[in-house]
């Protein structure tokens, strides 16, 4: 009934202990578990995924498809399709995204915006739900 698009292949890592100072430019899927000081930003021309494990640290811009963030961004993030706020993630930038999940424990500092302008014309409304309040106007 529900499909999910198949997520592309984590073919990269950065390990815990690296450092790495400049911008990263990647295709299909990286896992950061180091420290990035600098811009990661995925091929926009491929799907992409970012994993940011709770052991990672990165002081720069952020632009993929598929955001997974359980450590720590200084910056901003801009997450094309999806963003993932594990417990332990801790934003300080603002946080562009088209659907978003966050756990209990993630922290922001920033401003949260929806990137309405990513989505196609073919894109439906977010649902509304509202509250029934128990007074009724037939009494």
């Amino acid at each position: 009934m529900f499909t999910k698009k198949k997520q592309p292949p984590i073919k990269s890592l950065i390990a815990v202990g690296s450092h790495i100072e400049g911008n990263i430019k990647f295709s299909d899927g990286l896992r950061v578990d180091g420290l990035i000081t600098g811009d990661v930003r995925s091929d926009p021309a491929h799907s992409s995924i970012l994993v940011i494990s709770e052991t990672a640290h990165i002081a720069g811009s952020i632009f993929a498809d598929h955001v997974i963030i359980n450590g720590r961004v200084d910056g901003p993030v801009y997450a094309k399709i999806m963003l993932e706020l594990q417990p332990k993630a801790k934003i300080v930038g603002d946080v562009y995204y088209t659907a978003l999940e966050m756990h209990q424990g993630a922290v922001i500092t920033g401003l949260l915006q929806p990137s309405v302008q990513e989505m196609g014309s073919d894109h439906k409304a977010p649902l509304i739900l509202e509250t029934n309040n128990s007074t009724s106007s037939n009494d």
